[in-house]
């Protein structure tokens, strides 16, 4: 199984090192453009700048080809921005114009919401049938979900608010497990992976 990681922008050296250890490095394949991607049988998308992100999808000739991956079942791992890329709908926030979506999972999120970088935390995160105990979510100007509509169940918890969604074959996460130093949740996605295969 080939696991690429999305390599335009964000945490993509965060995501590469999560996957030390749990694939090895000749399965790993930085995706930055469509021959990258046509390679790939799962896709981790990094937390960044969700409007920096979509635009260089689209300059690098990626938003109908990951469209279409998607629309065909591709097992994806978003993070924070990564999350927001694949909402249905965003809800208006103070941070301006949003970027467009590929609209895979229905869910409502607002950008930035739990504050700004410097209100950045860790909290104490249940997710859903994770072996351990919580997990060590890293909330660094993360999406909050509001709405998890139909096909979407929650995944993960910080307190009583959502932070995680499943659709499917995609995890969205409104947090940075690739920063939390420990790689349960990466390897949990890439074992569902497996066994759907």
């Amino acid at each position: 199984m080939k696991v690429g990681v999305l390599a335009l922008q964000g945490d993509v050296p965060e995501h590469w090192r999560a996957l030390r250890g749990v694939v090895p490095e000749g399965d790993r394949i930085l995706v930055r453009g469509p021959a990258d991607l046509a390679r790939t049988d799962a896709l981790f998308l990094p937390g960044g700048e969700s409007t920096t992100i979509a635009r260089l999808i689209e300059d690098a000739g990626l938003w109908h080809p990951l469209a279409l991956r998607l629309a065909d079942g591709l097992p994806v791992l978003a993070t924070c921005a990564g999350l927001i890329l694949l909402a249905r709908e965003i809800a208006p926030s103070a941070s301006g114009r949003d970027p467009p979506t590929f609209g895979t999972v229905d869910i409502t999120v607002r950008r930035n919401d739990y504050g700004a970088q410097r209100e950045s935390f860790e909290g104490s995160v249940r997710v859903d049938r994770l072996p351990g105990g919580p997990f060590p979510g890293v909330f660094i100007r993360s999406p909050r979900i509001l709405r998890v509509g139909h096909g979407a169940s929650p995944l993960a918890w910080l307190g009583d608010q959502v932070v995680g969604v499943r659709a499917g074959p995609v995890w969205g996460l409104a947090f940075h497990p690739e920063l939390s130093g420990d790689p349960r949740l990466h390897r949990q996605f890439l074992a569902t992976v497996g066994r759907r295969r």
